[in-house]
């Protein structure tokens, strides 16, 4: 699939504009969305707390959505030149280049991440977090998305949210090990912060 990717400069709008398209995108793709409304601030907060790259690396965001946790990486001071989002839904991925200025955003399949990260990412990304739903994808897709992770980011895993009570990907089969860094009640619905590596 072709990616499109391009650095906004345009000034944000409300972030409230983007709960109404995110539900709007829900009702049109529920699977492929997976939630009703757009993670909280105490969710994002998480994840910028477990997702935050080491000094000088970027962070890699896929399934980015309405940008709510995006937006937190950056009010958390993370420069706007070291995010880049991958967004499959059109309609989202024109919402986040218009909502976040200086950030790199790329419109295409997250399993497909070695033909759609720009050059100036190789070698660069020190953390990858995910908004997609991977609980409601066939093993075979999640595969697919982990595998085109490690290979921009080898041997990086990613963090993953999850409305699961227990582990949503399947350790086992996948290869790969499994911490819970944080859970917050303060979502709707309440949610888990994942944290996935490759075993071995």
């Amino acid at each position: 699939m072709t990616g499109i990717f391009t650095e906004t400069t345009t000034k944000p709008r409300q972030p409230d504009e983007g709960a109404w398209l995110f539900l709007r995108r829900w009702m049109a793709h529920p699977v492929r969305i997976g939630s009703i409304w757009p993670s909280s601030r105490a969710l994002c907060k998480r994840m910028v707390k477990h997702g935050w790259p080491a000094d000088g690396m970027s962070v890699l965001e896929l399934g980015a959505g309405t940008g709510v946790i995006s937006r937190a990486f950056l009010e958390a001071g993370l420069p706007a030149d070291r995010l880049v989002v991958v967004e499959l839904d059109p309609n989202l991925a024109r919402h986040l280049r218009k909502t976040l200025p200086g950030v790199t955003v790329i419109e295409g399949d997250a399993a497909n991440l070695e033909e759609l990260l720009p050059e100036r990412f190789a070698g660069k990304i020190g953390s990858v977090v995910c908004g997609i739903p991977l609980v409601l994808l066939p093993v075979a897709v999640q595969r697919r998305i982990l595998d085109s992770v490690d290979a921009v980011a080898p041997g990086l895993g990613l963090i993953l949210f999850s409305y699961c009570a227990t582990s949503p990907l399947h350790r086992e089969k996948l290869g790969l090990t499994a911490k819970r860094e944080a859970w917050t009640p303060f979502n709707l619905p309440p949610a888990s912060v994942w944290r996935y590596q490759p075993a071995g």
